[in-house]
């Protein structure tokens, strides 16, 4: 028996469905058709094996594959049912008084190609459109209820950054701290699994790497990535021994009950070479410029601009966010269920800020051979700027 209850109230679904058929309706589009995880449990509270259609007007229909008994105890939607193939989905939307669309959107952003065809097939009639924007522009403000799930992930952030100074040792290597931290997380109550959309991007718990390894770039769109265990793996901690005087980078996702907060700190054992320390604080200085800058209607490309221009009268901006050809053009990204929402603060994106976006500001600095240096927070956006959530020691801490 499951006896959990729903996952999140059915008036914060029901808000979340409302807005998004305001924007079916916008776009001309008669019902979205939803299977991504991540979109499933934001609609409906459950990522059993389902098919979501909403519909521009009316009740949302659930119909799951697998396992039904779970997604009815987790799910506060009034129409739960069976689904034995997608072949019945036309009969199903019928069945319970819908008009099958004459235009749908789907996740194309992540849907792969063969199943795509697939539905074309299913749906020989039908238009189908890209709902990912709407979508993921729905998910870009938050409730007062996801705002504090994102509230306790942040505490549990700071405690899991606490624990850092305890552990570290001269000559432990890497991956070991990692598996430290990551034990610490998970007694906390950290789900294991950090989601990313964009395709081919992964990530574990994050990146803990330490002096040259952890400015050893990676396919990640991350202005880290380290020399990892593996090319299987190509990013984060490897079983490298941390050495005295150079910095710690800990780079660390916490996800709770779903929702994600996102923050960096810099360790030492000792302490690294002065260049570094005033190269910290000149990070430091510029998300509290950012963070002042970045209120409701501000352009989110602007604040890159804005980032780029203070580095470079820092005299640090042939290091920021990477080094050459590695260098990324972005100092921030939208979190909630995923690590990569809505909006980037990134060259060319014209997405202006609202109340109560969230957003992991990380600006940093990589030193070939050297090391990285630099800060990130998990912050909401509010009239007055960013609101800063997570609050462990922003210094460099050395042991």
């Amino acid at each position: 028996m499951i006896d959990q209850g729903f996952s999140t109230p059915k008036t914060e679904i029901d808000d979340r469905i409302e807005k998004l058929q305001r924007r079916l309706l916008q776009e001309g589009i008669d019902g979205a058709l939803i299977l991504q995880n991540t979109d499933l449990f934001y609609f409906s509270g459950t990522i059993q094996q389902s098919h979501l259609y909403i519909p521009s007007r009316g009740a949302p229909l659930l119909m799951v594959r697998k396992s039904l008994q779970r997604a009815t105890a987790e799910s506060p939607l009034s129409t739960i049912l069976s689904l034995n193939s997608p072949k019945q989905l036309i009969a199903r939307i019928r069945e319970n008084g819908l008009k099958p669309p004459t235009v749908m959107g789907m996740e194309l952003d992540v849907l792969p190609t063969n199943l795509y065809f697939t539905y074309k097939r299913l749906f020989p009639e039908v238009d189908i459109r890209d709902i990912s924007i709407p979508i993921r522009m729905v998910r870009t403000v938050k409730s007062a209820y996801e705002l504090n799930l994102i509230r306790q992930a942040a505490a549990f952030s700071d405690q899991v950054a606490e624990t850092v100074p305890n552990l570290l040792r001269t000559g432990m290597t890497e991956i070991e701290l990692a598996g430290m931290v990551e034990a610490q997380a998970r007694r906390l109550g950290h789900q294991g699994i950090v989601r990313m959309r964009l395709w081919g991007a992964e990530m574990f718990y994050g990146h803990l790497m330490s002096g040259p390894t952890a400015a050893v770039p990676s396919y990640l769109a991350s202005p880290t990535g380290g020399a990892s265990v593996s090319a299987a793996v190509a990013q984060g901690p490897s079983f490298r021994k941390i050495r005295r005087n150079e910095p710690i980078l800990f780079d660390y996702v916490f996800a709770w009950n779903g929702y994600i907060s996102d923050h960096t700190r810099i360790y030492s054992i000792g302490r690294p070479p002065q260049r570094l320390v005033e190269a910290h604080a000149h990070m430091l200085d510029l998300q509290e410029q950012i963070k002042s800058m970045a209120t409701p209607g501000t352009v989110a490309g602007d604040l890159y601009t804005a980032a780029i221009e203070i580095a470079a009268r820092k005299g640090v901006g042939e290091n920021f966010m990477g080094a050459g050809a590695d260098r990324i053009r972005f100092i921030g990204h939208g979190v909630g269920l995923e690590l990569d929402e809505f909006p980037f603060l990134a060259d060319g994106q014209r997405t202006e800020l609202k109340e109560n976006m969230v957003i992991a500001l990380e600006p940093k600095l990589i030193f070939p051979g050297k090391g990285v240096v630099g800060i990130e927070n998990t912050h909401v956006v509010t009239p007055n700027g960013l609101e800063q959530l997570t609050h462990a020691e922003q210094q460099i801490v050395s042991v």
